[in-house]
């Protein structure tokens, strides 16, 4: 009842930063990079188990600006010029990328390996992330005998699911789908249901997807954010855990899950990741309490609203803490 998780990333170390550094210098070497995400990745999992989160993530320690760095792991990419290099750097200082020929990963996208050694450093259950297809596509710009971007998107649910696949493979039984761009279309959301549901067809694990508005540089993307778009596709997709954001949108659309589908489990964000500022326990227990008018406790999975990569560490100990003590509150309140 009430089970704690995080959505993904944990906030970096100093001294992952100094690391990182480093490594766009040349200065580390296969094994030095091997004993950093090690080292990194314990330090994620142990402030996670010391706050008394149910459920953890690998704190994707060793990614990029959440979905960057995965374009190493795909062929037939070129990389191009951002459309903005002075100023604050936001979503057009990102590095967009030239499809030249079929896209493919013939060695994964590193999650697996990132899953690994999580799974060998806690006795926790530890839940896999994985960026969805229709996220992937985000800085792709056609070419490469790609004429529309259906096909191209046919070929990252091909990627996507093969890792969702070799994830079960190796002991994964808990896959969050990450598609936070679904939340800013602002019309309707276009095949999400589809996309998702080819990309973890066939896979046998607890399946999750998150949606949100973003989160880059601690900014949503969109200036309208609702789940009204959203949310009619979310009876077709088959997953049992939707994960979503609203406490930095001040609770809003929590009446709105009078609806939500009885098969599926709502994972609540009810810690703001964008906001500098740790929530108390009670904060998040005022919060929670929102949601059980319309999904029943059993159903109820509370979380930050993002991933906490923009998150300074010391800040993310705290609002960890909250998470926690706010679920304890709501749960001896209910008896549980």
């Amino acid at each position: 009842m009430l089970t704690t998780s995080v959505v993904g990333s944990h906030g970096l170390p100093g001294w992952v930063w100094l690391a990182r550094e480093a490594m766009e210098a040349g200065r580390l070497g296969a094994l030095d990079v091997r004993e950093l995400m090690e080292d990194a990745t314990q330090a994620a999992l142990l402030d996670q188990e010391r706050a008394g989160v149910d459920v953890l993530t690998t704190g994707e320690m060793m990614r990029v600006r959440f979905i960057i760095g995965f374009y190493e792991h795909l062929r037939g990419l070129r990389a191009l010029a951002p459309p903005r290099k002075l100023g604050q750097p936001l979503w057009d200082t990102n590095t967009p990328f030239e499809v030249v020929e079929k896209i493919s990963a013939p060695h994964g996208l590193g999650i697996v390996d990132e899953f690994r050694l999580a799974r060998a450093l806690t006795t926790r259950r530890v839940k896999a992330t994985v960026p969805g297809p229709y996220t992937l596509l985000i800085p792709l710009r056609l070419g490469g005998g790609y004429r529309d971007k259906d096909t191209l998107l046919a070929d990252l649910v091909q990627i996507v699911n093969a890792e969702c696949r070799a994830l079960v493979a190796v002991g994964c039984d808990f896959i969050q789908i990450d598609e936070p761009h679904s939340g800013m279309y602002a019309g309707s959301v276009p095949q999400f249901a589809q996309g998702v549901n080819r990309a973890v067809e066939g896979v046998e694990a607890k399946l999750a997807v998150h949606i949100c508005f973003g989160n880059l540089y601690g900014r949503p993307f969109s200036a309208v954010r609702d789940y009204r778009n959203v949310f009619p596709t979310l009876h077709e997709v088959r997953v049992s855990q939707i994960v979503l954001e609203f406490a930095n949108r001040g609770m809003e659309e929590a009446a709105r899950w009078k609806d939500f589908p009885r098969d599926k489990e709502l994972g609540a964000g009810v810690v703001d990741v964008k906001a500098f500022k740790a929530e108390t326990g009670a904060d998040v227990a005022e919060r929670i309490r929102r949601f059980l008018p319309f999904v029943p406790a059993e159903r109820l999975w509370v979380n930050p609203d993002c991933g906490f990569w923009e998150t300074p560490r010391w800040v993310v100990k705290q609002k960890l803490a909250a998470l926690v003590e706010g679920a304890q509150i709501v749960r001896g309140e209910l008896g549980g």
